[in-house]
Parts: structure tokens; C-alpha cells; sequence
């Protein structure tokens, strides 16, 4: 007999949020972790690959043209075939980016980061979408555990393979092997149906306008602005902690292989198993207590970055520091797969299926102010205060966040469904 949690999970919807999720996340991972590699190692310096999170701005500001995703309808559908376009674009624009050299050419480097960006950010917009369209809601929990898993897997290949990689081949050879990997997403694109949903938006205007006034009506101006100050900073602390994380692993003396091979190994799959066991618990536990939970975990584990800092720069990396490292990364990104978990699955939640791309983009371009334009600041503060106070900083950073949930996911409230 099948296990409940083995047949919650071999689905066909389960299976389409893996590959939403990993398209999700190549992009995103190779901004916030080879490209950061390949610009140190090129010789750019520390607060120059610190002001490049401002690249990300299109994750902030999705929002702005949400709408037209929500309005427009491309050949292969409304979801569908905004989904291809963006990947037909994501896979020319990674794989052109490696052509450059970041010394010699440092403004055509930004222009492709960013347009690399804003296709990213516009998969993004079609994949929630669609991904909340074709949930249930008692499966939005699990649905979105399993998306944020693959998403984070993705990060595999530009966090870890691309870099072993590029101790072997030529960065532009790099590069266009880490774009191939775009091609699973157009694959799903053209093999899923099309979600029907009713109440779509008839007019441009009503795809802008509508979105804000049916969150709006269903919050009040003060839930909302709670709802919205609670997307923020629930993810501040430890979106900042990680935001230079593998030029902190440079720092500290190890390789890029180290990286590759260990840091990111021992974060991926803790995140991965948090992210899993995350989802599993939502099933029972309830969104709301699940954010309490793993928020906690989530918070707690940023201190072993600054006991890492507070070793310092060994003199020889051996075997105990690269186990240290990987067992501090470990407890970190276990608590950052369970908190990713319970809050894309709240993010979801406040949703209307109706709006989903403007609400969906909204609520995430929200949660990604911090990584964009908080994270911008993360070289200078380093420099100005060293890592290890950073990384103490971030800690309180993270509290906000958590006493908001008095009032946004009280421990035993469950909140009626935007669909009622």
C-alpha cells in the first residue's frame, strides 16, 4: 500500500511544479551566485559585484506589467506561451552573457544581466501563475514545497556545476552549457494544457485596476498594509545573510571547487529535505503555524554564518574547516527551505484565482525588495563592519518579520480563502 505522503506527492500536478520551479530558479541562482563568482574572479571588486543585486530590480517591479499577462493572451495560451517566449530569451541571453569579459566590458555586462533579469522576472509571473491556477487549495502547501525544492536543485547547476566547470572551460563555454539547461522548461511549456479559469480580466484596465481593489476589499487598507509589510521582512534576514555568501566562501580561503562540491552541496539538500518536509507538515500543520515554526528555524540558523566569520580565514583549508563550513550551511538553508516553503505557500494563499498574475507578481515583488535593494548595500556593509557583525546584524534583522505574524497568521486562525 502506498504511503499518504508518497501518493500526496506522485502526481502530475507535483510533477509540473518541479519543472516550474527549476525553470524558476536557474536564472535567479546564476545572478545571485556565478555571477558573482565569475566577476571576483575576473578581478571586479567587492562593492561593484555589491551594487549588481541592483540588476534584480525586475523582480521588484514584476508587478508593473503583471497585468499584461493577465490581459494578453500568445498563441500557445495565457500562461503557456508567455512561459516559452521568456525561456526562448533566458537560454539567448545566459548563454551570450559569457562572450563578455567584466573588465573590459562591464556595461554591455550589466545590460544583458539585466535584460536577463527581466525575462526571469516575467517567467516567474506566467509559472506562479499558472502553478496557482492549477492547485488546489489543499494542495498549495505540498504544491508549492515541491516547486521551491526544484527551484532550489536549479541552483545546482550554476552554483555548483557551472563553477567546477569553469576551473576546466573557457567562461564563455560556461555559460552557454549553463543556458541549455533552459530547455526542460520549454519542453513542459509545450506539454502541459492550458488552465481554464473564469473571471479573466476583458480589458487592460480591468487587468490592472481589479487585482488591487478585489485585495483591497477582501483586506481593508490596514490588514493589507500588514499583509504587505509581513511579505518584507519575513525573508529579510536571511535573504541578506545569503546575498554575498560565495564571495564570503572565497574570502574564507576555500576554492571554487570547494564550493561547488561542498558549500553548495550542503546547502542545497538541506533546503531541498526542509523544503519537502515543510510541505508534508503544512498538510497537518496549517500555513499559519508552519510560518511560526520554521520562521524560528529560520532565524536561529543565521548565527552560524557569524560563528563561522568570527573563525576567521584559516590558514591552510583541511578537512575540519571544510566541515564546518558545509555543517553551518547545512543548519542554515534547512531553515531556509522550511521558511521558503510556508511563505510562498502564504504568498499563494492570498491570491485570487482571477488575478493571479498581478497578485502573484505583487506579493513576490514584495518579498524581493529586500534581495534587490536591501542586498545592494551587503558589500558595504562588510567592508564597513566586517562579516562577522554582518551576519549578527541580519539575526535582528529577522525578528520584524516574526512579531508580525501576531497579526497576519495568528498561531490557531484560519483564514477564509480568496475564492469564497
Amino acid at each position: 500500500m502506498t504511503p499518504d505522503w508518497l501518493r500526496l506527492l506522485l502526481t502530475r500536478k507535483m510533477l509540473i511544479c518541479i519543472f516550474t520551479g527549476f525553470s524558476s530558479g536557474l536564472p535567479l541562482y546564476l545572478l545571485i551566485n556565478l555571477l558573482p563568482a565569475w566577476l571576483r574572479s575576473e578581478g571586479v571588486d567587492l562593492k561593484t559585484i555589491g551594487f549588481f543585486a541592483l540588476i534584480q530590480f525586475p523582480y521588484t517591479w514584476k508587478f508593473v506589467w503583471a497585468p499584461l499577462l493577465d490581459r494578453y493572451r500568445l498563441p500557445l495560451g495565457r500562461r503557456r506561451g508567455w512561459m516559452l517566449l521568456t525561456q526562448i530569451g533566458l537560454l539567448l541571453a545566459i548563454g551570450l552573457l559569457g562572450g563578455f569579459s567584466p573588465r573590459a566590458d562591464l556595461t554591455p555586462v550589466i545590460w544583458l544581466a539585466v535584460a536577463l533579469a527581466f525575462l526571469s522576472a516575467t517567467q516567474d509571473i506566467a509559472l506562479d501563475a499558472y502553478r496557482r491556477e492549477i492547485l488546489a487549495e489543499t494542495e498549495l502547501g505540498l504544491g508549492n514545497s515541491v516547486h521551491v525544492n526544484a527551484y532550489r536543485i536549479a541552483g545546482l547547476v550554476p552554483g555548483s556545476l557551472s563553477l567546477i566547470l569553469a576551473d576546466l572551460l573557457p567562461w564563455d563555454q560556461v555559460f552557454w552549457i549553463t543556458a541549455a539547461f533552459m530547455l526542460p522548461g520549454m519542453a513542459m511549456a509545450l506539454a502541459v494544457r492550458e488552465p481554464a479559469v473564469a473571471g479573466v480580466p476583458k480589458t487592460l484596465r480591468e487587468a490592472v485596476v481589479e487585482p488591487f481593489n478585489e485585495f483591497l476589499g477582501r483586506q481593508g487598507w490596514r490588514g493589507a498594509l500588514l499583509v504587505l509589510g509581513f511579505m518584507f521582512l519575513y525573508k529579510l534576514g536571511d535573504s541578506l545573510a545569503t546575498a554575498l555568501s560565495t564571495p564570503f566562501y572565497l574570502d574564507l580561503g576555500f576554492s571554487k571547487t570547494d564550493i561547488g562540491v561542498i558549500a553548495k552541496h550542503a546547502g542545497l539538500w538541506p533546503a531541498v529535505i526542509g523544503g519537502m518536509i515543510g510541505g508534508l507538515w503544512m498538510v497537518r500543520l496549517g500555513i499559519n503555524r508552519a510560518l511560526w515554526l520554521f520562521g524560528v528555524v529560520q532565524m536561529v540558523t543565521i548565527l552560524g554564518f557569524a560563528w563561522l566569520a568570527w573563525r576567521g580565514v584559516q590558514p591552510t583549508v583541511d578537512s575540519w574547516d571544510r566541515a564546518a563550513l558545509a555543517a553551518v550551511i547545512s543548519a542554515e538553508y534547512l531553515g531556509v527551505g522550511l521558511g521558503t516553503a510556508a511563505f510562498t505557500a502564504f504568498i499563494a494563499r492570498a491570491t485570487h484565482p482571477a488575478y493571479t498574475a498581478t497578485q502573484f507578481a505583487l506579493f513576490t515583488s514584495l518579498a524581493a525588495v529586500p534581495r534587490t535593494f536591501i542586498n545592494a548595500s551587503a558589500g558595504w556593509l562588510v567592508e564597513t563592519m566586517g562579516w562577522t557583525m554582518f551576519f549578527v546584524v541580519c539575526f535582528a534583522l529577522a525578528a520584524p518579520g516574526m512579531l508580525l505574524l501576531f497579526k497576519v497568521a495568528p498561531w490557531n486562525e484560519i483564514p477564509p480563502s480568496p475564492r469564497s
